[in-house]
């Protein structure tokens, strides 16, 4: 009994408990843990409001605030109007793209450091597989166009579309009695009726 006591007394005399000190070295304690991030979130509030604490003081401070909650929103929609834009006018649209196409590389990699700067961790791989991209979307240009030019054909608007002249002709002719040897020799074979 003795030596059993020996041990609980040296694993947890003194107020210690060696078993848990000795886990924290290999598991952080999750309570300890909790404590630490409420407290670093809590600087961080503290530090945010106090940001907000001064009252803009006129109608520049407004403005400038207002210009940077922008970019983001008219980004997102002007996104989405390139994506509209190209369902309504795809013609129009190629142009524009073919424009696109036209800018130099190094201007892409500035624009590319300028997003990346503004909205934070973006990087040129980005831009460089968008223009992989977009040289790609362009090379099926030609195809889209040709398709295009076949679908205005078929509009209800276009020359010749309501012409009936051959599809009149057509019916004539396949209502016009013919030699059909088959229906002749099954009108022979069937009764006579009074």
């Amino acid at each position: 009994m003795g030596l059993m006591s020996g041990v609980f007394e040296l694993l947890f005399a003194g107020g210690r408990n060696v078993v848990r000190e000795t886990a924290e070295v290999f598991r952080e304690n999750a309570e300890a843990g909790a404590q630490r991030a409420q407290s670093t979130q809590t600087q961080a509030m503290t530090q945010f409001g106090a940001e907000f604490a001064v009252p803009r003081k006129g109608w520049f401070d407004r403005f400038v605030d207002g210009l940077n909650r922008l970019p983001r929103p008219a980004l997102a929609l002007g996104t989405l109007g390139l994506f509209i834009s190209a369902m309504v006018d795809p013609l129009w649209f190629s142009a524009r793209m073919q424009g696109i196409a036209l800018v130099p590389e190094p201007l892409w990699w500035l624009l590319g450091v300028i997003v990346s700067f503004y909205f934070g961790a973006r990087h040129q791989a980005k831009v460089q597989d968008l223009q992989r991209d977009l040289a790609g979307t362009m090379s099926r240009a030609p195809q889209v166009m040709a398709n295009i030019a076949t679908l205005q054909t078929m509009r209800s608007d276009s020359p010749g579309v309501a012409n009936p002249s051959d599809g009149a002709r057509a019916v004539v002719k396949a209502l016009a009695p013919t030699d059909n040897p088959a229906l002749e020799d099954w009108k022979a074979l069937q009764p006579k009726s009074a």
